[in-house]
């Protein structure tokens, strides 16, 4: 019972980035990751969300580095004796009743799609299923939450929405400046998720979600990962596990315990929230979780929530995105 009580959905890491950059990495158990498929298995981690995240600050964006994080993805993560490649909502509904080691891919904003609507196509025939906009700064498409200005979706942005609307790729609004949110939940037709974002009312980091934010997405059945950033999770940056129990209990006081599922963020930190520092915790959290809260909605935060978003919203095999 505890077993299945453990299961876990995982909405954000940055592990691609690293396998990218060290292609030497080993996905199963190299001590240079945070999320590997060892501590996968320890955590109860059956579902990992994979970020195609391309640093500015190191060359520029481009739809090739795009391309070579999913190879990466192929190769090293869904290769033979790794995880099964979930992108379907067929897939999603067996996963609910079958539980087996998936992963998806999303990217983690649109830079390197270079405002070109057919890269995006390309991308979802390869198998990426989410969109994260923007990384915290202006691009092409929209404005990031750390922009001052703080605009919404350009032109060519509202294209890449009717777009993704169209396809039924899926948006994910963490990164994104406010201005641009509230233009997606009024153009958007689809419900979208944000990834790995926590509650700013408890604590103020800009990017985290205001209450009419969770509002939103609560009203539209969208989702929230709560995410283990430990400058996210308390003021000043130095949080332990129990302290993430705080945006989960403000979420809940919304009405959103149905929208909470978890996006650690893992291999995109330096830093860890004490007792959270890789998959393989999951196990204890979850103990820490049950010991406060209902089953049912423990077993919906750490799985539930997300599954049924997934076999909602993920298109079906027989739909093919239009430009």
């Amino acid at each position: 019972m505890r077993n299945r009580q453990r299961r876990v959905a995982d909405f954000h890491c940055d592990v691609l980035s690293k396998l990218q950059a060290s292609p030497d990495i080993d996905f199963r158990k190299d001590s240079r990751l945070d999320v590997t498929l060892d501590r996968m298995l320890a955590g109860g981690v059956e579902l990992q969300v994979f970020a195609i995240y391309l640093s500015t600050r190191r060359e520029k964006a481009s739809f090739e580095r795009i391309l070579g994080q999913i190879e990466s993805f192929r190769n090293q993560v869904a290769g033979s004796g790794g995880l099964q490649w979930l992108c379907w909502k067929e897939e999603a509904a067996e996963q609910i009743n079958t539980p087996t080691g998936r992963g998806m891919l999303s990217l983690e904003g649109v830079d390197g799609l270079e405002g070109n609507l057919f890269y995006a196509q390309l991308c979802f025939e390869l198998g990426v299923r989410f969109m994260g906009v923007t990384w915290n700064y202006a691009n092409w498409a929209a404005d990031g939450v750390l922009e001052q200005r703080n605009g919404g979706f350009t032109e060519q942005g509202r294209k890449l929405i009717d777009w993704c609307n169209e396809s039924g790729m899926l948006l994910d609004v963490s990164h994104l400046a406010p201005a641009g949110f509230w233009e997606l939940s009024e153009r958007s037709v689809r419900p979208f998720i944000a990834s790995h974002s926590n509650a700013a009312a408890v604590c103020g980091h800009p990017r985290n979600l205001s209450d009419q934010q969770i509002q939103a997405l609560i009203a539209m059945d969208g989702r929230i990962g709560v995410t283990f950033v430990p400058w996210f999770v308390r003021d000043g940056g130095e949080a332990k596990a129990e302290d993430v129990l705080r945006h989960i209990e403000h979420i809940c006081s919304l009405g959103g315990s149905g929208q909470i599922m978890f996006g650690s963020d893992f291999d995109g930190i330096d830093c860890w929230v004490e007792g959270l520092e890789h998959p393989g915790k999951y196990a204890e959290f979850a103990e820490l979780l049950l010991a406060r809260y209902p089953e049912d909605a423990v077993k919906g935060w750490l799985h539930g929530n997300a599954l049924s978003f997934l076999a909602k919203n993920l298109p079906s095999k027989t739909i093919q995105p239009q430009l």
